[in-house]
């Protein structure tokens, strides 16, 4: 008998959830899963139809951008971590973020010339996001009605019905430069505006667990329309099974109706 493809699928992600939760690095940056998700993760996959594939709790960064302009004719992307970019800090726990900017930079001017080979610090606060795999469509539809009506107003279908759960209450602020000739992060904000954005960050921070609080209560109870057949449910040999039932049905079905044409025809003629 033919296994579950899905459970197959499910139980492999849950031994490598295990296998971090157990202290042993996964493959993202932080390498390990946010404290902050644990809860609702374990709530998703208690569910017979549905398994975590990745999350972040939120998180606040400091990323330099790489180098945008490599030769003449070629360039990376905007923004991108290719080429030397990288994170100068990155914090998931709100209550480490107060001074992250003490001692990270010189505080200087707006550079005087700006293109692609300035390459700019980004101030980022990144919220919650989830993805969940699910069994079917009707699944996959619950879930993203019950994200949208939590306030994850970015959530999203995608393809082999993994919903995306996220929300639109982030920052993305250039506050600074690199400054290549003495290789040197500059500020081209205050101080002040610095604790400015941290304490924005802060207040999202909130948002987003309240957010998450609400979400999780609202999967606790969410109800799943039933598939309209049974196919999503089917093994291989039982979908080959009911395929072949049903082709013989509908050839039997044809051949009442040419037997029933003949005998009009036939009585017709009489």
């Amino acid at each position: 008998m033919s296994q579950d493809s899905f459970l197959q699928k499910k139980n492999q992600i849950l031994s490598q959830i295990e296998t971090t939760l157990g202290n042993v690095p996964d493959i993202s940056p932080k390498g390990s899963i946010d404290e902050l998700c644990v809860p609702i993760m374990n709530l998703i996959n208690s569910h017979n139809d549905m398994v975590t594939t990745s999350s972040c709790s939120g998180r606040v960064s400091v990323f330099l951008e790489g180098v945008k302009v490599k030769d003449e004719g070629s360039s990376s992307k905007i923004g991108g971590k290719g080429d030397g970019g990288h994170w100068l800090f990155v914090e998931h726990d709100k209550t480490k973020i107060q001074d992250w900017h003490k001692d990270k930079f010189q505080y200087g001017q707006v550079p005087t010339t700006s293109d692609l080979s300035t390459r700019y610090i980004l101030f980022k606060f990144e919220p919650l996001i989830l993805h969940v795999k699910c069994r079917n469509y009707e699944t996959a539809s619950a879930l993203y009605t019950t994200a949208m009506g939590c306030g994850f107003r970015e959530s999203g279908i995608g393809i082999n019905n993994i919903v995306a759960i996220r929300i639109s209450i982030k920052l993305d602020i250039p506050i600074g430069y690199y400054n290549q000739e003495n290789d040197t992060p500059i500020a081209f904000v205050t101080e002040e505006y610095l604790q400015m954005i941290t304490q924005l960050s802060l207040d999202r921070f909130e948002e987003n667990e309240r957010r998450l609080n609400m979400l999780y209560e609202a999967i606790s109870k969410m109800q799943v329309q039933a598939p309209k057949d049974s196919e999503q449910q089917e093994t291989k040999e039982q979908r080959r099974e009911r395929k072949r039932k049903e082709g013989l049905a509908k050839q039997q079905q044809k051949q009442a109706q040419i037997e029933q044409i003949e005998a009009t025809e036939q009585k017709t003629t009489e």
